[in-house]
């Protein structure tokens, strides 16, 4: 039986945070304070292609804080691209955590389709 999901992101995991940063081959998150263009945030920072300031993710409350300055500093692209790889990466470890396998399909539109078997082994 298929069942199709759709999934909200809260950004809540540093090791999911890390895994979608070495799948979109970006520098590993840095735990810490990061200066924005005028304020500063606290959290794990990912630096995103092309992006002057990172986009810093407090995990305790699911908040990000970035400045790309209405996509003059960072094209919003990337920040989605992150959230995708992050969204994905976090589903494939809480299924196999409970010892399902995965399988991912990119799709022609961007999308990607996961296929959770279940008590399937990764």
């Amino acid at each position: 039986m298929s069942h199709i999901v759709q999934i909200q992101t809260e950004i809540r995991d540093p090791a999911a945070i890390r895994t979608a940063c070495q799948r979109l081959q970006l520098p590993p998150p840095v735990q810490g304070q990061f200066q924005l263009f005028n304020s500063t945030a606290s959290g794990w920072a990912v630096q995103l292609r092309n992006w002057r300031y990172p986009v810093v993710c407090k995990v305790e409350t699911a908040q990000l804080s970035f400045d790309n300055f209405e996509g003059r500093w960072g094209a919003r692209h990337e920040l989605d691209r992150f959230l995708q790889g992050y969204a994905v990466e976090k589903a494939k470890i809480e299924a196999r955590k409970r010892g399902h396998s995965v399988r991912e399909q990119p799709l022609e539109n961007g999308s990607i389709k996961l296929s959770i078997q279940v008590g399937g082994a990764a």
